[in-house]
């Protein structure tokens, strides 16, 4: 059980104990490890800080601060043995932030204690006292569930092996066990951090498997196992809470590299690997059940689960009824035969094959709409098809193509193969069918369509299923589609509309529950339009898709796209679902995470749980409040709706600054982050293309200004929207929409987290540069004035106030990693003067290696 509830001067006391005390305790313990040259390393590192800190109070360059230190310390060295230590502090700093990460985690239960107050249990308390408050509650909960998709993207930088090491650290340092942290860092310390090899999707899929398999499968069971004893506390009835989903493997969009054999083979390692956890838990369970009467069902089990999980030749399919069979009367023998006598074990197994099935997690299929296009249109060229449509099929209107479109079941007879990117498509369509046979329908079916943009998109691709295989009549996918870019966000409802009215996909739908789910992408939208009009865009386009849902008695669930830090949709994410009001569905929450929120968020049981818990309880409290969002009163919505324009107006001149991007490639480490062995997928769409913005991944360009630590997308354009209500007269109406709206203050607050982990002293130095100075003084400038009128909006005396351990916790990982930042501004720096043809492989390396420590020190930064 979680302690009770601290106030945040309590829990400050707590961190400065538990946290900052311990790690310095331990963090001494590296000096004594037998690493190479690690007392130089130790010894120096302290002294390298300070140089750090001072030169960046004095402004000078990165390469003045390193080669000063260096005269200073090490004069006379040689430059292989000064390139030799960089790369020593950046081994030492990247252990130093595991160990903060283990310490920190180590205190979680401590640091991070529920509300009581919006606690499950607490929620039915109140509605119990309120008949129709109750009843509210009932109705909700019935179809309330919370999807949690762990997706694949460049800034999980821990592998699976050192993730491992910082599960035991953690539970040594719980102990205090100092032999054991002392064996542990030791281990740590010839542990590498990176892989030298080329990263497939299915090593990715393995690496994230690792949280489903340590972390998951133990989280969602005991917050299963907690729900069910609330509700029957209650005489509710309970449902299937927790969901997980699953993109490595199947997201193929803007990664070639992912085929349909790719998801075939990451269905089948998921499929196993549950089986694994299974019959780990089954071993233990037939230690205990040694009693008469269930010999010969757990020799059955026992067969039929070490097959599955061992055998590889084994040909899968879904036994979980089998499973849940057996497994019943096992249970119903030690009731009527045994007392009930650890029945527990049994009760425990049954609940996550009911949870897990044999999928373990829902593997989506992510492909973009002009890829699907080519593809249909690849199909229009081939028989019996070929006559159903005109030669200017592509160049037709809306209207007319969806006139068209004839949801005729056939077999395409292919005259040719098409590029690689239609038959991968092809050929998925034609596995998901295998995938469901083996693993369950709801191993594999939903598929996504990036950069939706018409309903068309989603038409075609159900006639793609139906030319490949599948019927109307037994067509088990969800096609959802993925909204991203402000313009797409603002013709969502329209695209929605026309859906719901397609008497084919009315059919549909009934077919699937009369449920839809519906992507928006935060990440796409703050690339393309700044944050402020990301998040009020998403919020209009949530509104208008609840009411078009409504009138169709259509049951929408929201899939939110939200990655790690503010910029892209991360930060204090619960309460953005708290503060909900009725005119936005959100009886099921769902959503991606990703990078190093996995790690930082998801990445003990402890700390899985609590996430979890702090979005249930946000989801369902939303829920029974019935309340309305104020923000679509007349008067707030107009406040927002002309912040959100002039933020935009901002954000699009930045973009459209002729210094811009070659600012970005200048000073961050952008153009090497495809150097970095972490990911599948390429740092831009269109590979081999000269870098444009619009191929730019979204991922790679909050993680490029994040490098910087400048933070650009998070915060962008703020400041002048609220400069600008102020001068217009309406610093009144502001105030009240930010103290009346908990959905504009969750903005407000991730905007000064996302500041919080900006830093432009580091690149005061910039402002006297000749080519890009005043484009460095434009984003300070703005960095400056936003930080003034958010303290002012706020009423706060610094940025995070309001959360002092968090804004601790921030300050001292920012304090670690500062000479890793000034080795990579340094590198870059030496790269930039260097000639195109002679650049010094060993920058490129020391500016790589340090994307790691940074990305990871920061836990919500990319």
């Amino acid at each position: 059980m979680m302690p009770k509830f601290r106030t945040a001067g309590q829990r400050e006391s707590v961190f400065n104990a538990e946290v900052i005390s311990r790690f310095e305790l331990y963090n001494s313990l590296f000096l004594t490890l037998p690493f190479y040259k690690v007392k130089d390393t130790g010894t120096l590192l302290p002294l390298f800080f300070k140089s750090c800190e001072e030169g960046v109070k004095e402004k000078q360059r990165p390469a003045e601060i390193i080669e000063g230190f260096f005269e200073k310390y090490t004069p006379g060295a040689e430059t292989k043995d000064i390139h030799d230590l960089l790369f020593r502090f950046i081994q030492y700093i990247e252990r130093q932030v595991v160990l903060f990460d283990a310490v920190e985690d180590a205190s979680f239960s401590k640091l991070h204690t529920p509300d009581e107050q919006t606690s499950l249990k607490a929620l039915l308390q109140r509605s119990a006292e309120h008949p129709a408050l109750h009843e509210r509650f009932q109705k909700l909960i019935n179809d309330f569930s919370l999807r949690l998709v762990l997706t694949a993207h460049p800034t999980q930088f821990y592998p699976g092996t050192v993730l491992a090491i910082i599960t035991d650290l953690t539970e040594a340092i719980k102990t205090n066990n100092l032999t054991e942290i002392n064996t542990l860092l030791q281990q740590l310390g010839k542990t590498p951090f990176f892989n030298k090899n080329e990263v497939t999707p299915v090593h990715e899929a393995l690496s994230l498997a690792w949280y489903l398999e340590n972390v998951f499968y133990f989280a969602a069971a005991n917050i299963q196992t907690e729900t069910d004893q609330i509700f029957n506390e209650f005489n509710l009835e309970s449902n299937k809470i927790v969901e997980l989903g699953f993109w490595p493997g199947g997201d193929r969009d803007g990664n070639p590299n992912v085929h349909a054999r790719t998801t075939i083979e990451v269905a089948r390692m998921l499929r196993q690997i549950l089986f694994r956890c299974y019959y780990r838990d089954f071993r233990n369970l037939k230690r205990r059940i040694t009693f008469r009467g269930v010999e010969d069902t757990i020799n059955v089990l026992q067969e039929v689960l070490y097959n599955n999980a061992f055998d590889n030749s084994i040909e899968g399919e879904d036994i979980s009824a089998f499973l849940l069979e057996n497994l019943n009367k096992i249970r119903e023998t030690l009731i009527n035969d045994h007392g009930g006598l650890f029945l527990e074990p049994v009760n425990n197994l049954i609940r996550k094959v009911d949870l897990f099935g044999c999928y373990f997690a829902s593997l989506d299929i992510r492909q973009d709409s002009r890829v699907l296009r080519d593809v249909h249109a690849f199909c229009r060229q081939n028989k019996p098809i070929n006559s159903l449509y005109p030669a200017n099929y592509d160049e037709l209107s809306e209207s007319e193509k969806i006139g068209l479109i004839s949801f005729k079941e056939a077999r395409i007879n292919f005259a040719e193969q098409g590029d690689d990117l239609v038959q991968d498509a092809l050929q998925t369509i034609e596995e998901i069918r295998s995938i469901q046979k083996n693993n369950g329908v709801n191993a594999c079916d939903r598929f996504i369509i990036s950069n939706c943009q018409q309903a068309s998109d989603i038409l075609q691709l159900m006639e793609l299923f139906l030319w490949n295989g599948w019927s109307l009549s037994n067509l088990t996918m969800d096609f959802v589609p993925l909204f991203e870019t402000v313009k797409d966000l603002e013709v969502a409802a329209e695209v929605m509309e026309t859906l719901y009215t397609h008497p084919v996909y009315q059919k549909h739908l009934a077919s699937r529950g009369n449920k839809q789910d519906i992507m928006l992408g935060f990440s796409d939208s703050t690339k393309d339009g700044g944050y402020l009009m990301a998040n009020w865009s998403i919020f209009k386009a949530k509104t208008e898709l609840t009411a078009v849902s409504a009138r169709h008695n259509i049951q929408l669930a929201f899939f939110d796209g939200r990655g790690g830090p503010p910029a892209r949709g991360g930060g204090k994410t619960h309460r953005f679902y708290a503060s909900m009001g009725r005119e936005i569905a959100n009886k099921n929450i769902q959503l991606t995470i990703q990078g190093q929120t996995i790690s930082s968020q998801y990445g003990s049981v402890d700390s899985a749980e609590f996430n979890i818990e702090q979005l249930i309880n946000a989801g369902i409290s939303s829920g029974i409040k019935e309340k309305h969002n104020v923000l679509l009163d007349k008067e707030h919505s107009e406040v927002v709706a002309a912040m959100a324009s002039e933020s935009y107006e901002a954000f699009v001149a930045l973009r459209q600054h002729p210094q811009f991007l070659p600012y970005l490639e200048n000073f961050s480490p952008l153009r090497l982050l495809s150097k970095i062995n972490i990911s599948s997928r390429p740092v831009k769409r269109n590979k081999g293309r000269e870098l444009r913005l619009e191929d730019l991944r979204a991922i790679s360009f909050v993680n490029s200004w994040s490098q910087l630590k400048q933070n650009i997308p998070g915060f962008y354009g703020i400041g002048t929207a609220l400069k600008n209500r102020e001068n217009a007269g309406e610093w009144e109406k502001v105030s009240r929409t930010y103290q009346e709206s908990g959905y504009f203050k969750t903005i407000i607050d991730n905007c000064m987290m996302s500041m919080s982990k900006a830093d432009f002293s580091i690149t005061a130095h910039l402002a006297d540069d000749k080519e890009f100075g005043t484009f460095w003084k434009q984003l300070y400038e703005e960095y400056e004035l936003s930080k003034a009128m958010l303290l002012k909006l706020s009423g706060l005396e610094s940025l995070m106030a309001n959360y002092p351990v968090d804004k601790k916790s921030i300050a001292v990982r920012e304090r670690i990693v500062l000479p890793l930042v000034l080795i990579q501004h340094y590198a870059l720096e030496k790269i930039r003067q260097a000639p195109a043809d002679s650049v010094d492989a060993v920058f490129e390396k020391l500016a790589v290696r340090t994307v790691y420590g940074i990305v990871n020190a920061g836990r919500n930064t990319a």
